[in-house]
């Protein structure tokens, strides 16, 4: 599994170079990094989601540093060329909950010396970590851009339950008020269903994405394809509630049916030869990238994420920070065909109404689905570098 070079020159866009930096928090970290030239710059922290790596950010990371930026994208745990975890299921979890990921981004900015950054920025599961790091440290991360994936804000602790409780008599016996089984519910439907983050957290979803029949490449092409503009039955709407009769609206890349796996799934999905030939945001030489990291490493480091999100001991340990919101300038970044923004109802909604005391801005990119950074890249620059303005001149 082991890679111990960087990137190829010959793979990065002139101005990135590929480096790593040992004693993060117990990992050695693969890093990208531009506009490393000049002292004293602004930093700027990307933090890459699942299925990706630092060299998702490679289309953005030239105009942030040419605007005057030092920015750099990490290898997250679990992932890519990054080093020092276990990609053992059975393995320690812990290393892999949400405080012991933003101690690795901490870690990394005081490797390079740095007391503080301009603007933590994170896409898919690399938003929550980014949201995180604003809400826990705010003297570090001055400013945050979520993107494909809105933050709810922290679990809730249980509130006036005293005053609830007084007089309720002895018919509230176990279990009573708990929320219904969203899996059992989806399970029983009509056409049995059940949700890809806990089958991300399964054993075997590891062995059937990266072992799969149609091989790495395809499967992430099937995979990058389904989820982007690119696929004409991404015509996101938000849901009611979180019941399994309005989750069941989701693609099946997000609910999927019952008896099949991620790699399956997507399958049925795979482009044409000439949609590959023609795609412009993930041609086939950038995706060998991805796929050859893959191939190499398999995929449970990023699914030990998930099932860190699916287990209620570390979600517990979340509700110390219940009734935190993030106070410094926030941003939220979404393709317009990207299910992603509405696959937990209510959450963009909860993100700008009470989350973020100072939302500066909100957009949903034209032309792009979940990968927006990648599909819309130009445009993407360009909100980031007016996002960074505007949290510079609000203090």
């Amino acid at each position: 599994m082991t890679a111990s070079s960087p990137l190829s020159p010959l793979s990065l866009p002139p101005g990135i170079r590929s480096r790593f930096v040992p004693g993060v928090n117990g990992l050695t970290m693969h890093v990208l990094e531009a506009g490393f030239e000049g002292a004293g710059r602004p930093l700027v922290l990307l933090l890459h989601g699942f299925p990706e790596l630092a060299w998702s950010w490679r289309k953005v990371m030239l105009p942030l540093a040419d605007a005057g930026y030092h920015v750099i994208a990490p290898d997250q745990r679990g992932y890519g060329r990054t080093t020092g975890w276990d990609p053992d299921y059975d393995g320690r979890l812990d290393p892999f909950r949400m405080l012991n990921l933003v101690r690795d981004a901490l870690g990394l900015v005081a490797a390079f010396g740095r007391r503080s950054v301009a603007a933590v920025v994170g896409h898919d599961f690399g938003s929550p970590v980014a949201a995180w790091c604003a809400l826990i440290r705010p003297d570090v991360f001055r400013s945050v851009v979520m993107m494909s994936a809105p933050f709810a804000g922290p679990p809730e602790l249980p509130f006036d339950t005293l005053a609830a409780s007084a007089g309720s008599g002895a018919d509230q016996g176990p279990g009573a008020g708990q929320q219904p089984d969203i899996h059992a519910e989806l399970a029983s439907l009509d056409r049995p269903r059940k949700h890809y983050q806990w089958y991300y957290s399964t054993r075997e979803a590891n062995q059937e994405m990266w072992r799969c029949p149609q091989g790495m490449h395809d499967f992430l092409r099937a995979y990058y394809h389904c989820k982007s503009a690119d696929w004409p039955d991404n015509r996101p709407f938000p849901l009611a509630s979180w019941t399994a009769a309005e989750l069941a609206k989701l693609p099946t890349y997000y609910v999927m049916d019952i008896d099949k796996g991620m790699a399956e799934t997507v399958a049925a999905e795979m482009p044409t030869a000439m949609d590959v030939a023609a795609n412009r945001w993930l041609p086939d030489d950038e995706l060998r990238v991805y796929s050859a990291e893959y191939e190499r490493t398999g995929f449970q480091g990023g699914l030990q994420w998930y099932r860190c999100g699916t287990d209620e001991r570390f979600a517990a340990e979340l509700q110390i920070f219940s009734g935190r919101r993030i106070d410094v300038p926030a941003g939220f970044i979404a393709g317009s065909s990207d299910w992603g923004i509405h696959q937990k109802p209510g959450a963009l909604e909860a993100m700008q109404a009470r989350v973020c005391t100072r939302m500066l801005a909100c957009h949903l990119v034209d032309g792009a689905g979940h990968w927006v950074q990648q599909e819309q890249a130009g445009e993407v620059s360009r909100l980031l570098i007016d996002f960074l303005v505007q949290a510079r001149a609000a203090g």
